[in-house]
């Protein structure tokens, strides 16, 4: 008997089946083969079809089953992990009103920044631990300034996971985790921001029902199974946005604990049990899967470094190389500090660790006669590294202390160059692990149970793969740092 685990991303869809009994990963695939499409009709736009998602997913279930020779009946619950503060509106038959504005999309930064000053900064501090920015609740805004006559039709919003459960189930239905990252929790009063939604304007009725993250959230019904493949009955027993997602599937539940991930996007997401947010404007702090009202918070606060793993396939789609990997091995052969070649990866939207500011891809210090595609990888990798270094500066200029820092073994951490580069200058072991959120999000489906020690030990007893140790001449790399925050500071302070 299996679980199913659904991560929805903003490239693609991966699913994955894991033993009930064992917790051990039966597979993993991935819908489309190429990446989705995304929509941007303006600079700083970015829209997806929410249907796409669901005929992703379905796909992906069909070849699963399969390729496995698994029944519709074998699989027995569902979790779902998900790219986090996407917005999907439908009318009263659940249909999509419009494409769903998801997380990389900056329209809405002004909404928030008014709402951070007029609401005040201290009450989103205390109230929110972040600011409005530009989230789920910012954007709902912008959609009835903008677009009034969709906006009169909306029965509910919903986070794109939210979506994905009420196409299996035709049930609407949301969780504080959600909430929290839609900025639409009140975490002093552990309710619903009302104040917000008044000062938006957005009607408390557009809010769905809530459910908890671990437990029946669900089931699927005669039109999900037709179209899914799915037993009518499963369960959905799981739902979490994909960094929250993330750090469950590397066992990241308690204070001091960190998880990292590389993809299109950069995140540093560390576990508090500490409700204040010094940083609300540039650290987001979110509901942690196994908050619960009443008992002790469990916070993850996220930094999110949008020109991450983007930056680095710009370059493979736009230099004469045929892989990542002969890309690693250009940028082996370059020396740290990449000949003083410097590269700001910011090319990807708004920065919210850089309040919010959209400065763009920057490259300097290339001289045409000695540097060539070799120290524009090696730049690459370094830059985007400094990015996430520079980012734990501000983690822990916000209390957080780490005691372990945990990453999927994926993307930019199976580069030597990135996962050293980061290891050895915030002094602290990187453990990777060989998981991913397709995978999490199938285990945590047996957390219903409210087994965290055997979930925990079934990671560290099958996933550890290697542990990147800081060098001991952290010299060489300080100085490459220091010379990129130079020139990133040069540039924010114009």
């Amino acid at each position: 008997m299996y679980y199913l685990g659904l991560d929805i991303g903003s490239s693609s869809i991966k699913a994955a089946l894991v033993e009930i009994a064992t917790g051990k990963s039966l597979g993993v695939v991935q819908e489309p083969k190429e990446e989705m499409t995304m929509f941007a009709v303006k600079n700083g736009w970015a829209e997806q079809k929410p249907n796409d998602w669901w005929q992703h997913i379905c796909k992906a279930i069909t070849q699963l089953k399969k390729q496995y020779n698994v029944s519709r009946t074998q699989i027995k619950g569902i979790g779902i992990s998900y790219q986090m503060h996407g917005l999907v509106v439908v009318d009263k038959e659940g249909n999509p009103l419009r494409k769903s504005i998801i997380w990389c999309d900056s329209r809405a930064v002004e909404i928030g920044n008014e709402a951070f000053n007029t609401v005040g900064n201290d009450t989103c501090s205390k109230l929110l631990l972040n600011s409005p920015a530009n989230f789920t609740a910012s954007k709902l805004k912008w959609v009835k300034d903008n677009e009034p006559d969709i906006y009169n039709k909306i029965h509910k919003f919903m986070l794109p996971g939210d979506y994905i459960a009420y196409k299996f189930s035709n049930t609407i239905n949301t969780t504080i985790s959600g909430l929290s990252e839609g900025i639409f929790w009140d975490f002093e009063n552990d309710s619903v921001a009302d104040f917000l939604l008044e000062h938006y304007g957005i009607d408390k009725a557009l809010v769905p029902d809530i459910v908890e993250t671990f437990g029946n959230q669900s089931v699927v019904d005669k039109k999900g199974e037709e179209e899914s493949g799915l037993a009518a009955g499963t369960p959905i027993l799981y739902r979490a946005g994909d960094q929250p997602n993330n750090a469950l599937s590397l066992n990241v539940f308690n204070p001091g604990e960190v998880a990292a991930t590389g993809g299109t996007s950069g995140v540093v997401y560390a576990v508090t049990d500490s409700l204040s947010a010094k940083e609300s404007a540039r650290v987001n702090n979110f509901a942690h899967v196994n908050y619960q009202k009443g008992a002790d918070p469990r916070i993850g606060k996220l930094l999110c470094i949008n020109g991450a793993g983007i930056q680095y396939r710009w370059l493979l789609n736009n230099l004469d190389v045929s892989s990542y990997e002969e890309m690693n091995n250009l940028a082996s052969e370059i020396p740290i500090g990449s000949d003083g070649v410097c590269l700001i990866p910011f090319g990807n939207g708004a920065e919210r660790m850089l309040n919010n500011k959209e400065i763009g891809t920057r490259i300097v210090n290339m001289n045409l006669n000695n540097h060539h595609k070799g120290h524009m990888c090696r730049a690459a990798l370094e830059g985007i590294a400094f990015s996430f270094v520079y980012g734990m500066e501000i983690m822990k200029s916000d209390g957080i202390k780490p005691s372990v820092i945990r990453a999927g073994n994926d993307n930019l951490f199976r580069s030597e160059i990135f996962a050293n580069t980061v290891a050895t200058l915030i002094e602290q072991e990187i453990e990777i692990y060989n998981t991913t959120g397709a995978i999490g999000a199938a285990r945590a489906a047996n957390l219903h149970k409210g087994d965290f020690k055997a979930f925990g030990k079934a990671i560290m007893d099958n996933d550890h793969v290697m542990t990147f140790m800081p060098f001991k001449d952290k010299k060489p790399y300080l100085e490459a740092y220091n010379n990129w925050k130079k020139e990133l500071e040069l540039i924010l302070n114009k």
